[in-house]
């Protein structure tokens, strides 16, 4: 009798919820990535195995959790601003103050070799194109003499190692970081310019990260990372202050 009661209040779960949960969980991970336009209905329901009207009900609840938003028309898009992250204002105080420069490189010392381990453990041979791919890009933005392409370039490989990572916080804290990584590191770039004998360098360091994740090996790619970083912010350190000295001079002549 007891067992008959408590079936009837354990009701079974909507075939949508399901839907939805899985959904959530391709945004939690990266699989559906912000701007991303989903498959049209028919695709998708095909992918799940499931009715449209059951799918439909799904993408409204994503909507009404403002996941997703649908255009008239063009069909429905992964929100952009899932993670927003800093507010503008905050943005331009750190984008333009030195201290949170080199913060950032900090930042990026734990959130990077976090990652770079990470994925060294966990990728799989579509994660190691991805990397690949990403860190090829980065040399063809080098061709075009921009800091700031170069720079975005840089983000974008940074972000494929924490996809590989296969750990949701790490990507979408580095998501949500984006914008003021890449103005960081076109910064950075615009210093380091002055010493152009470096960049080869610095492409040296890159490649030991990126052969140290795609060869498994998580300590090395951890090690790789931080001696990357290491040797940006020593020449940082070393420029910023002949840039001083040199202010100084000018103000005394």
């Amino acid at each position: 009798m007891v067992a008959t009661q408590l079936k009837s209040k354990i009701k079974p779960q909507k075939l949508s919820d399901i839907i939805l949960a899985q959904l959530e969980a391709m945004i939690i991970e990266g699989s559906l990535q912000p701007g991303e336009k989903l498959l049209p209905e028919r695709e998708l329901a095909l992918k799940f195995e499931v009715s449209r009207p059951s799918l439909r009900e799904a993408i409204q609840k994503l909507e009404v959790k403002g996941l997703v938003t649908r255009k008239q028309g063009g069909g429905t898009f992964v929100c952009e601003n899932l993670l927003s992250g800093f507010s503008d204002p905050l943005f331009e105080l750190m984008s333009n103050n030195t201290e949170s420069q080199f913060d950032l490189l900090e930042f990026r010392h734990g959130i990077e070799g976090m990652a770079s381990y990470y994925a060294a453990m966990r990728g799989t041979p579509a994660d190691f194109e991805q990397i690949q791919a990403k860190h090829d890009e980065i040399g063809n933005s080098q061709l075009e003499d921009d800091f700031r392409g170069e720079a975005e370039a840089v983000v974008e490989f940074h972000l494929a190692i924490c996809a590989a990572s296969h750990n949701a916080v790490i990507l979408q804290l580095a998501r949500s970081m984006s914008a003021l990584l890449a103005d960081n590191i076109a910064q950075n770039l615009t210093v380091l310019a002055k010493r152009p004998e470096i960049f080869s360098k610095i492409t040296d360091y890159r490649k030991r990260l990126l052969n140290a994740i795609v060869s498994g090996q998580p300590q090395k790619a951890w090690g790789a990372s931080h001696r990357h970083l290491a040797f940006i912010e020593e020449l940082l350190l070393k420029l910023t202050q002949e840039n001083s000295r040199m202010e100084r001079s000018m103000r005394r002549i």
